[in-house]
Order: C-alpha cells, then structure tokens, then sequence
C-alpha cells in the first residue's frame, strides 16, 4: 500500500491568494480537484490524449503556458514509419479554453492550421482535431467503475502541479489521414489523457511511461516527483487502480533512445523496447523543450495492493524523457 493519502471529496488546488491548498495534496481515484490557479507567468494547462491501435499511434496536445499557447496534432503510422504532424504556437495562449474540473466542461483550441474540440461528459470523451492531412473524430467511454490517478505533487506553496493520468480507456471512432479513412475502435485500441493544471518550476525534466492491453494498464513516472512525498505510478487492473508509492529507477541510452529502458522498484519490474522515436526539439533561448518520446512493447511486472504480480508482457505504450525551460 501507499504512504500517500487518499483523497475522496472534492478540493480547491489552490488556497485564496494562489498558494498550494495543504487539503490538496494526495492522490484520487477519480477527478475532484477543482484548478483555481491565480495569477500569471508561471501557471501550465494542458490536456494530452493519446490513442494506440495496431496501425497508428496519435498524440493531441491542447495547452496554455500563460505567454502561449502550444498545441499539436501527430499520427505515427506503425506500418510504414510515416509521421505526420501540425504544430502550432499561439502567442498570449489566445482562444484556448480549458477549464479548471478534469472530465469536465469543452476545452478547445485553433491556431497555425489546428483545431481541437473535446467535450467532456460524466460518461465519456468526444475528441474531435483537424491538422494538415489530418481529421480525427473520437469517441471515448468511461466505462462504469473505471479509475484514473489523480496527484497533487508539491515542490512548494507556490511551485506545484495537477495531474490525472488514464490509461486504458477504450475509444472507437475514425482517422482520416491524406484522404484515407482508417476506422478507431476493438479491444487493442485504447486512449490515454493526461489532464495538466500548475505552477511550475523555471527548469524541469521528467520521464514518462503508459501502456495497456485488455484488462491491463500501467502509469509510470519519475526525475519530476522526486523528493516531494508524492508518484504518479500506478497499475490498473480490470479498471481498478492500485498506488504505487515508491519512487522507481528510470534506466535508459540517451544516445541511443530506441535500445531497451528499464524502469524498476519495489512493485515494478518493467523492460520497455521501443521500435519507434518521436522527437520534438524547440530551443527559443530562454524558453527551450526537447522530448524523446519512443512507442514500443512493455514486458515484466508490476504488484497490486495485495501483492499479487501482474503481468505487463503484451502492454504498448510510449516512454519519454522530457526537458523543459518555460
């Protein structure tokens, strides 16, 4: 079981002059905070989808950055290697909405050739994105009893973010791409948010890793939460979430992103083995990202709440290494 404590009814994230709501730290099963940010300069909004099926793999980003807002629109073809994308940077994060309840509310964005439009129901998701050479239409269930991993991490009162994190949620739908349709849906496609809403700090890295199969996911997380008393790792299974407390060991080639990763601790044990790199560079001077974000297959391990070890041989996701000045 995890030290971290569990949160079961709805919270403010922030106190009344901006700082960190001491009540808010922890973690949930479902969404309850509500992101009263205040301020300006240093708050961080996003929502990220992500969608696996055996020929594509899709990436949306709708964010705010305060000074920008910064979006995207990518579909990997798995057969052929063909990557296609719309990037776009909006200065002063104009006509983006997103609002401040994960699962809640429409959140939309347009600029430099994209649009985004998600509809967010109590019982699912409508996902719908346009980029150059690309049409998506998305519909994404929640089906009864499924959970997702809410945390609160607190590098500070000032300095400290909001995530959920849901993997495996089943999503059915279609994806036009350079005028071929291609239908979204059946038990080895699934989708992935990861629902984002902070104040960060100037300089952070972070690695990421998700995957699922039917009846399976895992959320796996590590550099950013370091040191703060809280993860952002999990296991889910058949929708149920078991907390993963302990911090894990990222082991990985940077100068070689497609060879094997290890991620490792008390309840994990994971090899991931890329067979495909995505990579995003942006270097502005004071404001600067580059993402290594490699698609592949998870084999190993991981415990559930009463120790039973759950096979993740099978499981496709992504793992990423993220480095950031904003």
């Amino acid at each position: 079981m995890t030290h971290e404590p569990e949160l079961t009814s709805p919270v403010d994230l922030c106190l009344p002059d901006g700082r960190l709501n001491p009540a808010a730290v922890g973690w949930t099963r479902r969404p309850l905070h509500t992101a009263n940010l205040r301020g300006w300069g240093r708050a961080k909004r996003w929502e990220y989808w992500g969608v696996v099926t055996p020929s594509h793999i899709i990436g949306l980003v709708a964010s705010s950055l305060d000074y920008a807002g910064v979006h995207s629109v990518y579909v990997l073809d798995r057969a052929t290697g063909e990557e296609t994308a719309t990037d776009a940077v909006v200065p002063l994060a104009r006509a983006v909405v997103l609002p401040p309840r994960g699962g809640a509310g429409d959140v939309s964005v347009r600029g430099g050739g994209l649009e985004i439009r998600i509809g967010q129901r109590p019982d699912g998701t409508t996902i719908h994105a346009t980029g150059r050479g690309v049409r998506l239409n998305l519909e994404v269930p929640l089906p009864e009893g499924h959970e997702s991993l809410g945390v609160v991490v607190p590098w500070s009162s000032r300095r400290f973010q909001y995530t959920v994190k849901d993997v495996g949620r089943p999503v059915h739908g279609t994806l036009e791409l350079h005028g071929r349709s291609h239908e979204i849906g059946g038990p080895d496609a699934f989708a992935v948010l990861d629902h984002g809403r902070g104040k960060w700090p100037y300089a952070m890295t972070w690695n990421w890793a998700a995957a699922a199969a039917p009846g399976r996911a895992i959320q796996l997380g590590g550099k950013w939460t370091d040191g703060t008393g809280s993860t952002e790792n999990a296991l889910f299974v058949d929708g149920r979430l078991h907390k993963i407390g302990a911090e894990l060991r990222w082991s990985y080639d940077r100068s070689d992103w497609l060879r094997p990763w290890r991620i490792s601790g008390d309840r994990v044990e994971v090899e991931f083995h890329p067979f495909h790199e995505k990579v995003a560079r942006t270097n502005l001077g004071v404001v600067a990202n580059e993402t290594h974000q490699c698609f592949g297959h998870f084999t190993g391990w991981a415990a559930t709440d009463d120790g039973t070890r759950t096979s993740l041989d099978g499981l496709v996701g992504w793992a990423e290494e993220a480095r950031n000045r904003w």
